[in-house]
């Protein structure tokens, strides 16, 4: 590695020593809530990169002074973000997946492994699908994306194992990944990209990249076509650089010139058709448009694009102050919706909560957020940028991008800061 990426680079170390320093500036104190008898009630929605992050620095840096419950239907969380190195081969799948145990027993986390379905905002509960209810001081809402209905005409849920989505990390990927292994020799792989905003707006073209890789070794003959609704997309000019340099002649994209916005597909026959034109495919990867996930809807916080518009300073949520909106769910402004987004806001908004319930120091917010991608085997890519809170949103205020025609250790320094970035990252989450 050079010198100049030693000294930028991300280690599980400088993730967590950056994190911590994210906070410290000038402090303000902030009045605490005036709450009944007891320990103040935070209820969080979604063990993901914002929930499970939130949860663990409230808990952790309130020392017990607040009550912290974790609501999260799955007991082994997988990460979106380095699923699609599971797909290309570079990680095993045990290697992405992580357990709650440690924020229970570490710092004191109620974890409770259930699907929560309604929130009373005059009551201030959360109802669990269950039975029963949580009660809450504030709430902080992380439940990811649902997927809108309709908005691939011939695909809804129920068609997902035949035509999967994989844009929920877990089942969905693996099925994804074995249907690519076992596709005919020469056969056709057909990502149906969606429209902005989406989870990860690099996340489908390093796919492509991870399924091209695949494809070289054990299916050179084969083709990739990516049906785009999108004039352009992330790190568009790097990822077609690298696609050239590796996978020359097998992918090839459709934009809405020449019909990617006009895409139905039919699962039963493997079909997908652009523009009236009907074409046989032997994979079919369809990530439909976005919203907030369905409980920021039931709280009746999100408007009419299906987004849950936040108060940027503390990502309180603008339709009840006693809500906090975290991560893919947040109409926030600037910020792409990532992990690493998420993980920024959850510190902003556990240091806004404990300020609020306990009167403890809050300092003014920052933010941040690199996204990088696995293009081949060590050639990897990145974008960030540095935000703040302005009085409308999450704002840019300087950023970086990787460039075509790097050299090849440069390229392989990136890769291995990812690698760091997510030992970190997760290390921040679940321990």
């Amino acid at each position: 590695m050079s010198k100049s990426n030693r000294k930028n680079g991300l280690n599980r170390r400088h993730f967590l020593a950056s994190a911590a320093a994210a906070t410290t500036a000038v402090s303000a104190l902030s009045a605490p809530t005036v709450l009944a008898e007891g320990r103040p009630r935070v209820v969080v929605v979604g063990g993901g990169a914002g929930g499970a992050t939130a949860a663990r620095y409230i808990a952790k840096d309130s020392e017990g002074a607040v009550d912290v419950t974790l609501v999260e239907p799955s007991r082994a969380y997988y990460t979106c973000f380095f699923s699609n190195l599971y797909i290309g081969g570079f990680r095993e799948w045990v290697s992405i997946g992580h357990s709650y145990g440690a924020l229970a027993a570490n710092h004191g986390v109620n974890v409770v492994h259930d699907w929560a379905v309604s929130v009373d905002r005059d009551a201030r509960s959360v109802g669990l699908a269950g039975g029963g209810s949580l009660a809450y001081d504030r709430l902080i809402l992380s439940p990811g994306i649902d997927f809108r209905a309709g908005s691939v005409p011939g695909w809804d849920l129920s068609q997902q194992n035949r035509m999967p989505h994989a844009y929920k990390a877990g089942s969905q990927t693996q099925l994804l990944r074995a249907q690519i292994e076992a596709m005919p020799e020469g056969g056709t792989y057909c990502m149906v990209a969606p429209p902005n905003p989406f989870r990860c707006p690099p996340g489908p073209y390093e796919r492509i990249s991870m399924v091209a890789h695949v494809l070289k070794q054990s299916n050179p003959t084969a083709k990739i076509i990516i049906v785009d609704p999108k004039e352009k997309f992330s790190k568009q000019g790097l990822f077609e650089d690298g696609w050239q340099r590796h996978y020359p002649g097998m992918v090839e994209r459709i934009g809405p010139d020449f019909g990617g916005d006009k895409v139905e597909v039919r699962p039963e026959a493997m079909e997908v058709v652009v523009d009236g034109e009907a074409m046989k495919v032997d994979v079919c990867n369809v990530i439909p448009a976005q919203q907030a996930g369905g409980i920021a809807a039931a709280a009746g916080i999100t408007n009419e694009a299906g987004w849950a518009p936040i108060v940027p300073a503390t990502m309180q949520s603008r339709a009840d102050e006693n809500i906090h909106v975290l991560g893919d769910a947040a109409h926030q402004g600037d910020m792409p919706k990532s992990g690493f987004s998420a993980n920024s806001q959850a510190k902003v908004c556990a240091m806004a909560v404990r300020g609020a319930l306990t009167g403890s120091s809050v300092f003014p917010p920052r933010f941040s957020n690199t996204c990088w991608s696995l293009i081949g085997t060590d050639d990897g890519v990145k974008v960030g940028a540095s935000y703040e809170a302005t009085d409308e949103k999450i704002a840019k205020t300087d950023g970086f991008i990787s460039q075509t025609g790097e050299g090849a250790e440069l390229r392989k320094a990136t890769y291995e800061e990812s690698l760091g970035w997510y030992a970190g990252i997760t290390a921040d989450m679940f321990s």
